[in-house]
């Protein structure tokens, strides 16, 4: 069996497992955390399709990631989380499906959702089977802590690395999966890992990342991607968050709500030079 070890463990989160798991509590009780540590609810409720969250160390981005997971504890355990990431390292295929095999954090192993990444592969143009380039990327890894603490290692993973990100990728990858799921029938939650704007000033970002957001909660894929490109948006994951979208409302999803925004000044205090993180849920479907 395939087994992936963390790439960024002891740096974006810790490395000792009971030190995660305190660090993860520290995401949620944090100031620009939720302020509570999630109870995972017994019986699942379908309702929210899927979700975007940030990637950083844990230190600078887990409070905002942290909202998106106490919503995913509040609605239970899905069968498998499909997460979709930016390519950092451009290793690897245009859209990098990562094929079966288990992925390793120090909270334990997670498996992958073998039958559905090869189903999802089998309807897209552009994704193929590829481990190239998961071996070194963190976008997708970062997540895997969070789910482990809520679901343990009772869950399925497929993750999908994105090195090309436009329009036409993102409605290609979005078709695949609504036509896997129709061929493998799974209750999935879609997790869009991304960043916002990267090193600029606290206030320009916010600024930036305003228009970007407001793109995505009318979820308007096209409209997301042109404010991108016309403001300069240094946002690293809009082919993920634009998959999300366009799969979201193949489903019948009609809503998106800020869950929480800030920037990296506001938990270190240093604004100058700042990177932005946004929680979104999207849901509604029919």
């Amino acid at each position: 069996m395939r087994r992936r070890e963390p790439a960024v463990a002891g740096q974006f989160y810790e490395a000792d497992p009971e030190s995660l798991r305190k660090r993860i509590e520290w995401t949620f009780l944090h100031k620009i955390g939720p302020g509570k540590v999630p109870r995972v609810t017994a019986t699942r409720i379908k309702e929210s399709v899927g979700y975007i969250v940030p990637h950083a160390g844990y230190i600078y981005s887990g409070p905002v990631a942290a909202h998106a997971y106490l919503k995913i504890a509040y609605e239970g355990r899905p069968e498998t989380f499909i997460i979709l990431g930016p390519n950092h390292t451009g290793y690897g295929s245009a859209v990098s499906v990562y094929p079966e095999g288990i992925w390793i954090t120090p909270l334990g192993e997670v498996e992958v959702d073998k039958e559905l990444a090869e189903e999802i592969v089998n309807n897209s143009v552009f994704a193929k089977l590829d481990v190239g380039a998961h071996e070194y990327e963190h976008s997708i890894e970062v997540q895997l802590p969070f789910l482990q603490y809520l679901f343990s290692s009772n869950i399925r993973i497929v993750p999908i690395s994105m090195m090309y990100q436009t329009p036409e990728v993102a409605k290609d990858l979005a078709r695949a999966l609504l036509m896997a799921l129709e061929a493998v029938r799974r209750d999935v939650v879609v997790i869009a890992s991304t960043d916002m704007t990267h090193y600029e000033p606290h206030e320009l970002a916010v600024k930036k990342d305003r228009m970007a957001l407001e793109a995505i909660l009318e979820l308007n894929a096209e409209r997301l991607y042109k404010v991108i490109v016309d403001n300069n948006i240094s946002m690293c994951g809009y082919g993920p968050v634009m998959t999300l979208i366009n799969y979201a409302k193949q489903v019948g999803a009609k809503k998106a709500e800020l869950l929480k925004y800030a920037t990296s000044g506001d938990v270190s205090g240093e604004k100058s030079w700042v990177v932005g993180y946004a929680a979104v849920r999207i849901y509604g479907a029919s």
